[in-house]
């Protein structure tokens, strides 16, 4: 096995008598990323793969009253449900918000274009667009479905920013473009924020450790 599966498999036999839940799956995947970074840290020091692991383990200390508090907490429907609800709560806040915006900024551009305005105002109002399009991953990511548990909010929120990046690139090559007339403006505004956030997509995707899917 590799590195990666051996901290999973680790992890995993901690907590295998213990129900599934939202709360134990974050809390696995917050010691698995606890776990990387120092056995990270041990290889700096000269440490192979395989000692960095065992000190990494050994380093953790006695889980065994963390692993009792999540078997009371797995056997509790009342707590299980109270943070499933609110990890959805927050999630339905962050799609609703997504939705308005996003409708709005429709409106709006479509609005203006029948308006007696500068067209080079128009595409303006897309940024409401763009703010909608980051409300609506994080509120998607970070919900949890009947087949995929919640992402860490961190990380859904990083996820959020890249499409961001990604949308705001569209959004400033469509205005600059239309403000100087200049294809290489627009193409250089696109450039800029787009690989920003195709770089932090990457980064996101090769730190993935733990599979979200129940």
């Amino acid at each position: 096995m590799n590195l990666n599966q051996n901290v999973q498999r680790y992890i995993d036999d901690l907590f295998k008598d213990v129900g599934d839940s939202q709360q134990l799956f974050d809390l696995k995947q917050e010691l698995i990323t606890n776990m990387h970074a120092r056995i990270s840290d041990y290889k700096k020091q000269g440490m192979s793969e395989e000692e960095a692991l065992q000190e990494a383990k050994a380093s953790m200390g006695d889980m065994s009253g963390l692993v009792e508090d999540m078997r009371e907490h797995g056997e509790d429907p009342a707590r299980l449900s109270a943070y499933t609800s609110m990890t959805n709560r927050i999630s339905t806040v962050s799609l609703v918000l997504s939705g308005m915006l996003i409708v709005f900024g429709l409106f709006m551009t479509v609005g203006m274009m029948f308006m007696e305005v500068d067209p080079v105002a128009v595409p303006g109002t897309g940024i409401f667009i763009v703010i909608g399009g980051v409300f609506l991953t994080y509120g998607l990511l970070s919900r949890e479905t009947t087949n995929l548990y919640a992402m860490n909010r961190i990380r859904a929120a990083l996820y959020a920013v890249t499409v961001g990046f990604m949308l705001f690139a569209v959004f400033t090559a469509v205005t600059s473009g239309m403000a100087t007339g200049e294809l290489f403006v627009a193409f250089a505004s696109f450039s800029v924020f787009f690989a920003i956030g195709v770089g932090l997509w990457l980064s996101l995707l090769l730190t993935t450790r733990v599979s979200r899917r129940k």
